[in-house]
């Protein structure tokens, strides 16, 4: 067992009952730079682990000391060279051969690349966001079902339609002329399977009464794993 720990790609470590540290294999040592040898023997919370997070993780070796285990728990270390990692942590209760609770293993996996990628995602989202909200061009958004999930301020202003109004709301049979259903339903489904459009007319009404004619691109939109997720429109008025 002490080998297959040792050699493992995941950081891993184990405690004795008291909180001090039996098990710190390669991987941990390789990511937070502290050798095993500076480890064993040690109380892991109060040497290895930030003084913000001591309490929750000394929740969860007391409650794995219990019996009762934790899984993906989300903890910050920081490096013996001031670099911050968080490692997505399971907490396993560790028994002797007759079932007697002597301790706890750490299994973790390295999440601080995929955090990092997440906050900058959740950035250029926020970004993107402001942009269309701001944006001196009429833009909306609709999801696969073909439901507002944009409506821009420039829109909002031409269309007499807040935001609020339209978001969640069936585009086509809300806000579109009757007479043009049939062909917008047909750009946005295009859109939807990757064929884009450029340059098409869209009047917007509101109470029976067109309130505007918009010349719009019609966009396909992806999620991050490249799937579609819906159709954005860019448009002039």
């Amino acid at each position: 067992l002490s080998r297959l720990i040792d050699s493992a790609n995941a950081p891993i470590f184990g405690v004795d009952v008291e909180g001090m540290v039996t098990e710190w294999n390669h991987k941990a040592a390789e990511m937070l730079g502290f050798a095993k040898e500076d480890t064993i023997g040690k109380a892991l919370v109060e040497h290895f682990i930030q003084p913000e997070n001591r309490r929750s993780v000394t929740d969860v070796l007391s409650k794995a000391l219990a019996g009762e285990e934790t899984a993906n728990y989300e903890l910050p270390l920081l490096s013996k060279f001031g670099e911050p990692y968080t490692v997505l942590l399971n907490a396993t209760t560790r028994r002797d051969a007759r079932g007697k609770i002597i301790g706890v293993v750490g299994v973790g996996q390295d999440i601080t690349t995929l955090n990092r990628l997440m906050a900058e995602s959740k950035r250029v989202a926020d970004d993107l966001t402001r942009l269309i909200e701001t944006a001196n061009a009429p833009i909306f958004g609709v999801d696969t079902q073909g439901q507002v999930t944009e409506w821009n301020q420039k829109l909002a202003d031409l269309s007499q339609f807040s935001k609020s109004e339209t978001l969640g709301k069936p585009l086509v049979t809300n806000f579109i002329t009757e007479e043009y259903h049939g062909h917008v339903s047909l750009v946005l489904l295009k859109a939807l399977h990757g064929e884009e459009t450029a340059s098409f007319e869209l009047p917007l009404v509101k109470n029976g009464e067109k309130k505007a004619v918009l010349l719009l691109n019609a966009t396909t939109r992806r999620g991050p794993d490249g799937e579609v997720i819906g159709v954005i429109c860019v448009g002039q008025d």
